[in-house]
């Protein structure tokens, strides 16, 4: 079962388990959307069902009907720019939805092993750097405290319950399917569009501003590994590695033969303030006892997503002027 199925991280989940041989659940608000969104290879492969995520009575039923081996919850209000908007919405839809999933597992006896696609935002302004699984938690925003309640709670079960339930830990992933207000993607479009000369100009916040960014392919890997354990526990899963958004720009603008400095204004009007501590992961549990490591480079991954953007422009503008 994959809660959230239409997201980046759904998506490269349920490709990765029907590529092994899964039959798979995919949760949704909007069904008809869903549908739309997988390739067409996998709809033989995926059953659709709709759930408000906020309606406990709906996932025990759904939980009940199909008792799936394996559940992963990668349903959240999005991290990013919004994540500081609608504090109260943010709770219900990124903490207490997964108290619902809890229960249902819980109350309807299912053997269900259960992961959350939880956040580094939950270290929020961390004191030491590199973050592992005993970093004290600090979150700074009402998505990381929202995602910092299911972490709790997922402990609680595991330990109260004998839930098979852990969470993953995820840094920042990307890839072509994040959406365009994420900075990696406001790079890679920005890049392709000024290539084919749609614009000149791309301007983003702080340029220092540092992050541990990987594969979004990769990390929903890592949370398959972690319910092929024989106990339930929680993991990290980050890259190790630190770069800042003017080496994203340098990569995704030298993919298209061109200077990001000649195209890139910083806008102070979106700064945050740049973190005192570096958020960076410390993925060595994830390395050691799940066998994982990263398959996709920093460089790599940026020219995957520009390359994908120039895919979808060219096809825009074919279709605009055939």
């Amino acid at each position: 079962m994959v809660i959230g199925i239409t997201g980046q991280d759904g998506g490269y989940l349920t490709e990765w388990l029907v590529g092994r041989g899964y039959d798979v659940v995919g949760v949704t608000r909007d069904v008809a959307k869903a549908r739309s969104s997988v390739p067409d290879e996998l709809l033989t492969s995926v059953v659709f069902e709709q759930w408000d995520m906020l309606d406990s009575a709906r996932a025990t039923e759904l939980v009940d009907a199909h008792r799936p081996d394996e559940a992963y919850n990668c349903a959240a209000r999005a991290s990013g720019v919004g994540m500081y908007d609608d504090p109260a919405s943010m709770a219900l839809t990124n903490g207490v939805a997964v108290a619902h999933l809890l229960e249902a597992i819980r109350t309807t006896g299912s053997r269900t092993r259960f992961c959350q696609a939880s956040s580094s935002e939950m270290f929020g302004e961390p004191t030491t750097s590199p973050q592992s699984e005993t970093t004290r938690f600090n979150p700074r925003s009402p998505y990381g405290a929202a995602k910092l309640y299911a972490h709790a709670l997922i402990g609680v079960y595991r330990r109260v319950h004998g839930l098979h339930a852990c969470s993953a830990i995820l840094f920042n992933h990307e890839s072509p399917r994040r959406p365009l207000h994420f900075v990696t993607r406001k790079i890679s479009n920005g890049a392709a569009r000024i290539a084919l000369g749609l614009t000149t100009e791309l301007r983003l916040g702080s340029m220092t501003a540092q992050r541990d960014w990987g594969y979004a392919g990769d990390y929903v890997r890592a949370m398959w590994a972690m319910l092929q354990q024989s106990e339930a526990d929680d993991f990290v899963i980050a890259t190790g590695v630190a770069h800042s958004v003017s080496d994203v720009c340098r990569v995704a603008f030298a993919h298209v033969g061109l200077d990001y400095r000649a195209h890139v204004k910083s806008d102070v009007s979106s700064y945050r303030n740049d973190e005192r501590v570096q958020l960076v992961g410390d993925p060595r549990k994830a390395n050691t006892q799940l066998s994982w490591v990263p398959a996709v480079e920093f460089e790599d991954l940026i020219r995957i997503m520009v390359d994908a953007d120039l895919a979808a422009l060219r096809v825009t503008l074919r279709d605009r002027n055939p």
